[in-house]
């Protein structure tokens, strides 16, 4: 088993992060994969190594089965299938990284909106032999929901169809001309074997016709510093620091992770929904005050002035104000069994504010196949996408999904049962989906 590679502790917390989750329909090789990055990467313990491999031969696979990698639960590795989102965590001497791996189960689409809910980046699957499925789409269009920056299409087992070309073309195509009718910024393809390791860490020797770069290289490399919304400063209060200690008599502090932009001490800051103002006297960020604080760091404000700011107040810039309203336009991932009540009543939580909804309409569902609106069967079950409408029980102060993914996403909650029942994405003037 190869060695790790080292790092310097100093230069490993100070690394990039890249999130990333992989999804695609059943048996397409996600588990497989991400073994295969981990194992040739270097980044799988022994003991877990081993174990893996005990496993493999209990089961009479031929080969190291790289799936058991991440399929964790006993029900998963039986079946040979990804039931719950499984996280896993590696680094390399250029980045860290933390990948979600997610269902390819229709059943367990709300699994995949939990994985990627924070990522960078998507790596999407597809079976070479199949070519684009549903699932596909589906992916693909939470994806673009989630407003997921960087989408890799991984064009897999490449080795069953002779590594042609034609097969990775014809795909290639056809996912363009698909992905056409998204809102996809970024989308890349990649064409491989993760069984055998073609174009995972180390570029395939039966597929010279492709030029670009591997997998990892591409994950390595591929530019993240704008993902974070960095122009509009927003900083949901989330806990009043008061020490009440001879050390910090008078110290009051605003505790938070922020959401979006960059505050400096001295900026000029309106607290809201109060609307007074003031300016940052200091910020501190892991016990010592920092000159700048950049999304998303968790830190703790101080202002010149006392203002009363609870839990679920915003701090923001005086020229730079969020929405605020009691009537949201939101697309919907419902993940209940239970089917949504129009008319209904739920509790919802957004950024640190807690509060109450009534659903006033629901506009359509969405067609995953053909991307069309569905009108007609306004009925929204466990799985189901749709646009609804909300009435909030006081103001929420928000920004479209596609602007901040942090203050444009909410989650609606069964008060009975306390279960979260809906992830909902915030929808602009100009959003048209």
């Amino acid at each position: 088993m190869p060695q790790q590679p080292s790092f310097n502790q100093d230069e490993y917390l100070n690394m990039e992060l890249l999130r990333f989750t992989t999804a695609g329909s059943v048996d397409d090789g996600k588990s497989t994969l991400i073994g295969r990055m981990l194992y040739d990467s270097k980044s799988i313990f022994e003991d877990t190594f081993e174990a893996v491999k005990r496993s493999s031969e209990r089961r009479g696979d031929e080969n190291i089965n790289l799936a058991l990698v991440t399929d964790g639960l006993k029900a998963e590795r039986e079946q040979g299938i990804t039931i719950d989102v499984a996280y896993r965590y590696f680094a390399t001497p250029k980045r860290k990284f933390i990948i979600a791996d997610t269902p390819g189960h229709i059943q367990y689409t709300r699994n995949m909106v939990t994985g990627a809910s924070t990522a960078n980046l998507a790596l999407i699957m597809i079976d070479a032999r199949n070519g684009i499925v549903e699932q596909t789409k589906r992916h693909s269009l939470i994806a673009t929901l989630l407003g997921i920056p960087h989408i890799v299409i991984c064009i897999n087992k490449m080795d069953l169809v002779d590594y042609k070309e034609e097969a990775y073309e014809k795909i290639r195509k056809e996912y363009k001309e698909f992905s056409s009718k998204l809102n996809i910024k970024d989308v890349r393809f990649i064409p491989m074997s993760a069984l055998h390791g073609d174009n995972i860490v180390y570029r395939s020797e039966h597929m010279s016709w492709y030029n670009g770069p591997t997998l990892m290289y591409l994950l390595e490399h591929i530019y993240i510093g704008s993902d974070h919304n960095l122009i509009d400063a927003r900083f949901p209060v989330q806990y009043i620091v008061r020490p009440h200690s001879d050390e910090h008599h008078d110290y009051r502090g605003y505790a938070g992770r922020l959401a979006g932009g960059v505050l400096r001490p001295g900026d000029k800051v309106v607290a809201l929904p109060s609307g007074f103002s003031s300016h940052i006297k200091s910020i501190d960020f892991a016990g010592e005050k920092v000159e700048q604080a950049n999304s998303p760091m968790s830190v703790t404000i101080t202002l010149t002035d006392n203002i009363d700011i609870s839990r679920g107040d915003m701090i923001v810039r005086e020229d730079n104000i969020p929405d605020q309203s009691q009537d949201l336009d939101v697309m919907v991932c419902w993940m209940n069994e239970k089917p949504l009540q129009e008319r209904g009543k739920y509790a919802l939580i957004h950024t640190t504010k807690a509060a109450r909804c009534i659903i006033k309409e629901v506009k359509y569902k969405m067609n995953i196949n053909t991307l069309s609106r569905l009108t007609d069967d306004k009925s929204i079950g466990l799985n189901d996408i749709g646009r609804i409408t909300l009435r909030t029980t006081e103001p929420l102060l928000f920004d479209s999904y596609h602007r901040n993914r942090n203050t444009g996403s909410l989650i609606l909650i069964d008060e009975v049962t306390n279960v979260t029942v809906g992830a909902c994405m915030i929808l602009g003037e100009v959003d048209n989906i």
